[in-house]
């Protein structure tokens, strides 16, 4: 073994012994807190971003390719593209459906993409951007979910699109959208950023339209801590995709690889002079939204661990679920119900105030902080009221009020694989506690 093989292998053992060290922290009611989410770290993990960062191949290398081909066999795609985050995957996603490439087909300025309000801002963001207009339709309060019976209410003939997300990991019925995007000969792209792992009759969500999206932030089923992937049917779309993703070029070579079609100084494209350098030939209006090496490295390693995080997930969230009845919150508050078909692959369990109880959501969240539990509400809970969306052009296809209900009733306690059973126990008892002393204070509906 040479000089520097030994001292790799030195360093990635040690590195391994520096994480085992590490203490644990005990849980202390009312004293530790406990977050919403969070990620699941182990030696191995810390033992691949090292052995990257060894290379200090800074850039989109082994790992990455390692990365995309796992992640694309773990879901069922045929493809799947690496990026920064899953807001990057969702504008690489729809900036696709605009490519020229796509002739006749693309998306254009002012066409027309039916979405939800009750999400995610980066959803949605990606349809304004490219200059198109969303079509918002209504959610479901026990599943959070787009209204399917509200789709064909929302089609117009400007319809091109649509782009929905799977709800805090609860998936909606995608055969349902599949089919309505089908007969109407639109685009249909899944935002599965919460949902990794979910499946709907046995296969993955995120593969039943042309793309998928996924996140790999610390909150979601696995880490690379900044990262996201999308998912694509074949070859032409992963060109697509990776030409938006690497500077918009329309050269494929990986990056530190030369003239792989063998022909870089022979292309005529445009009105750029034949033999133009084909690694700065542009075919898309494109970003660098390449993942690092050492961001990939970890996911190689959290992918491993992908079915253990989603187990524990399921584990606390019907703990929760069981809990939350035993104590008599269901009298309360709408508990999470999965959608008829779906093996959900919970991001959170999700709790909505009854329309007819005088609880107070945003004293609730409040006074649960307070005593160390943490709460998100269901993320932009009415884009159209948010500041950012004033001047954007939309449409309502028909109303919002359960969106409404949801931004005003709405939040979400943490199911994530560090949550315990002990700390489930807590965050039962406490919200018994402060939604009966609310009662009982006759708190304003």
């Amino acid at each position: 073994m040479s000089d520097s093989a030994a001292l790799r292998a030195e360093i990635l053992a040690l590195s391994r012994r520096y994480f085992e060290s590490l203490g644990r922290k005990t849980f202390e009611p009312g004293v530790s807190y406990i977050p919403v989410s969070g990620k699941v770290v182990d030696a191995d993990d810390l033992h691949n971003l090292v052995d990257s960062s060894l290379d200090m191949w800074l850039t989109a290398g082994r790992y990455a390719k390692e990365f995309e081909k796992q992640l694309a066999r773990r879901v069922g795609a045929r493809k799947a593209v690496a990026t920064t985050s899953g807001s990057a995957a969702n504008l690489l996603a729809f900036s696709a459906l605009t490519s020229p490439t796509l002739g006749d087909e693309r998306i254009v300025a002012g066409s027309e993409v039916i979405t939800v309000a009750a999400g995610f801002p980066t959803t949605v963001n990606p349809i304004v951007q490219q200059g198109c207009t969303p079509v918002f339709v209504d959610v479901e309060l026990e599943t959070h979910n787009l209204c399917l019976d509200q789709l064909e209410a929302a089609v117009s003939p400007k319809t091109r699109a649509v782009m929905v997300a799977h709800t805090l990991g609860n998936p909606f019925d995608a055969r349902v959208v599949a089919d309505f995007c089908r007969r109407h000969g639109l685009y249909f792209v899944e935002d599965s950023c919460d949902a990794f792992g979910a499946t709907i009759d046995g296969q993955h969500v995120g593969t039943f339209g042309e793309l998928g999206t996924l996140s790999f932030y610390p909150a979601h089923h696995i880490t690379t801590g900044e990262g996201g992937a999308v998912f694509c049917r074949n070859a032409r779309w992963q060109t697509i995709l990776e030409s938006f993703r690497d500077w918009g070029r329309d050269c494929w070579c990986p990056p530190g690889e030369d003239n792989t079609c063998g022909k870089r100084f022979c292309w005529q494209l445009g009105e750029l002079p034949e033999g133009y350098d084909h690694k700065y030939i542009y075919s898309h209006i494109g970003y660098n939204l390449k993942l690092t090496d050492m961001q990939a490295a970890i996911g190689v390693s959290q992918l491993q661990k992908l079915d253990g995080f989603i187990e524990a997930r399921r584990r606390n969230h019907a703990l929760l679920t069981q809990s939350f009845r035993e104590a008599g919150l269901e009298e309360y508050f709408i508990l999470p119900r999965a959608t008829a078909g779906t093996e959900p692959s919970w991001f959170g369990f999700v709790l909505t105030v009854r329309p007819d109880v005088a609880i107070d959501r945003n004293v609730l969240v409040r006074q649960l902080e307070e005593r160390r539990i943490g709460t998100r509400l269901v993320f932009a809970g009415n884009l159209t009221r948010q500041p950012a969306y004033r001047d954007v052009h939309y449409r309502v296809a028909t109303t919002l009020e359960n969106t409404d209900h949801v931004m005003n009733r709405s939040f979400w306690l943490g199911c994530w694989p560090g949550i315990t059973e002990e700390q489930i126990a807590y965050m039962t008892a406490t919200t018994r506690d402060l939604a009966q002393a609310m009662l009982r204070q006759g708190a304003p509906l």
